[in-house]
């Protein structure tokens, strides 16, 4: 009787370990198999302990390389679906102009559209341009399908603003670039922020729209898949085990500011 009390007590805070653990398992996986040593050409059952992929994480041919062109991908999708997603956010909620209930409706096509309609139809429109597909038209592909969701993040935090403190400002006689910089987006800054975040993400893990427009390009998502087809070498885990330790050490960092920040609010 006290357990079964016990676990309605505590059913919540389970149910959410236990999720929390099944969503983090490919991790532990990965971050495992990447101290593997196969015997063979695929990483996939336990041989021996071995940190040699750790001491030479680019020794695979091409990976490295390929990396390098995932992140500079994901560095300027994100700064191009940044600026233009946030100007486009600040539009659809302090302005009103013809259409505008159209836009809102558009904004979420490509979050909705499955994701081979889309590349398929970039791909249709770069071929009737005669455009070369590579870097630049990759670029182009990632800042469109990560602009609807910087749009809506930005968009939340714009709605909950209160427009009082932009006023406050005004009162005191600061300007509109005043006000802006030193009020709105300081405010906005955490929504900003999250669409960032979630464009670098979806930038450098997308694979389809990528593979569609890709040209003779290789990415990193499209390296992996080249190399499941041939063998994995365990550098994949080492590349895998390390960009979620830097997530995670991200996130603690920016937990850690906001507490502090609001601690010394308090």
């Amino acid at each position: 009787m006290a357990l079964v009390t016990w676990l309605k007590r505590h059913l919540v805070v389970i149910a959410g370990l236990a999720t929390l653990g099944y969503l983090l398992l490919p991790n532990v996986v990965v971050t495992v198999f990447s101290f593997n040593k196969p015997k063979g050409r695929f990483n996939y059952d336990w041989q021996q302990f071995s940190t040699d992929a750790w001491k030479d994480p680019c020794g695979v041919a091409g990976m490295c390389g390929s990396l390098s062109l995932s992140l500079q991908l994901a560095v300027w999708a994100t700064l191009g679906a940044t600026v233009l997603g946030t100007m486009i956010a600040f539009a659809l909620v302090r302005y009103r102009f013809r259409a505008r209930g159209a836009v809102n409706s558009l904004i979420f096509l490509p979050m909705a559209m499955p994701e081979v309609v889309m590349a398929a139809s970039l791909l249709t429109l770069f071929l009737n341009l005669g455009a070369r597909l590579g870097f630049w038209t990759i670029l182009i592909a990632h800042v469109m399908f990560c602009l609807s969701f910087v749009v809506t993040a930005v968009k939340a935090r714009v709605m909950s603003m209160d427009p009082r403190l932009e006023q406050a400002a005004q009162d005191l006689y600061a300007g509109p670039a005043q006000t802006f910089l030193r009020v709105t987006l300081p405010i906005a800054a955490p929504g900003i922020a999250a669409g960032a975040l979630l464009a670098f993400a979806l930038s450098f893990d997308d694979f389809i729209i990528t593979n569609f427009n890709a040209g003779s390009t290789v990415t990193f998502p499209m390296f992996v898949w080249g190399s499941a087809q041939r063998g994995t070498p365990v550098q994949i885990n080492v590349i895998g085990t390390a960009m979620f330790v830097i997530a995670v050490l991200l996130v603690l960092v920016s937990m850690v500011a906001g507490n502090r920040r609001g601690r010394q609010k308090a």
